[in-house]
């Protein structure tokens, strides 16, 4: 795992067009919003990514969430009792770490269900589990793996608006910090949803998302995660942790 923290980090200290790119982000910020010298280049560079190396593009967007973390983060995260609903679903869960040392989230997506907290209650429910993602992930290394399961998904799981609302967020606010998505047991009534979604995820997304064959489900899986690191729902060694107890 250090080893290959170590290799990320020379890989962007040797890139010198990133690196100029970086420092003339951060002049453009700085000027704009003082705040954000409070910002590693580490983070202005997941923007430059996601904009393809233009600075003014990636500084807007920059700025954007900056905007958008004062007034719907205002305190830098939200407590349980603001996610109660979402929370109650016992839905999400984060344990163990692929072969890079990449935190793994697992989300049981047969146990989201629309309630009276509605979509904003979901967005806090998003940033708080990006918060948690965070605060594990080893020094030098950005990204997460998702595993998203589906099995027993049906119409009364599907929720269109939340899941417009977190790819959002995901996009917007938190670009390359998703390595990959593993989406395991889709049954066939959830491309209905999908292609609703689809055509709103950017390219560079789309590339990460994997629908993995329940035939070759373990061997898929072990391709990028250890067995001990694996849920034991997918056929490896860990329990679930729900991430209000990571």
């Amino acid at each position: 795992m250090e080893n290959s923290i170590e290799i990320e980090n020379e890989s962007f200290g040797n890139n010198e067009i990133e690196k100029t790119k970086v420092s003339l982000m951060r002049i453009l910020v700085e000027r704009q919003d003082p705040s954000s010298k409070e910002v590693d280049d580490w983070a202005l560079r997941r923007f430059l990514i996601a904009r393809d190396l233009d600075v003014e593009k990636a500084s807007n967007m920059f700025l954007k969430y900056l905007n958008w973390k004062r007034t719907f983060v205002p305190n830098g995260s939200f407590s349980p009792t603001e996610i109660r609903h979402e929370l109650l679903q016992n839905k999400m869960f984060l344990q163990g770490s692929d072969k890079k040392g990449r935190p793994i989230a697992v989300v049981l997506a047969s146990r989201h269900f629309q309630h009276e907290g509605g979509v904003e209650e979901f967005k806090r429910f998003v940033v708080y589990l990006f918060h948690k993602i965070f605060a594990r992930m080893p020094p030098g290394q950005e990204k997460f793996i998702v595993i998203g399961d589906l099995k027993g998904w049906g119409y009364a799981n599907s929720d269109i608006r939340a899941y417009l609302a977190a790819l959002s967020l995901v996009q917007d606010y938190y670009p390359e910090t998703l390595e990959k998505l593993f989406i395991v047991h889709a049954p066939y009534i959830f491309m209905t949803a999908w292609k609703i979604v689809c055509p709103f995820i950017e390219q560079k997304a789309r590339n990460k998302i994997m629908f993995v064959d329940n035939k070759l489900l373990k061997s898929t899986m072990l391709e990028e995660i250890d067995e001990s690191q694996l849920p034991e729902t997918l056929g490896g060694k860990l329990p679930l942790v729900p991430i209000q107890n990571s």
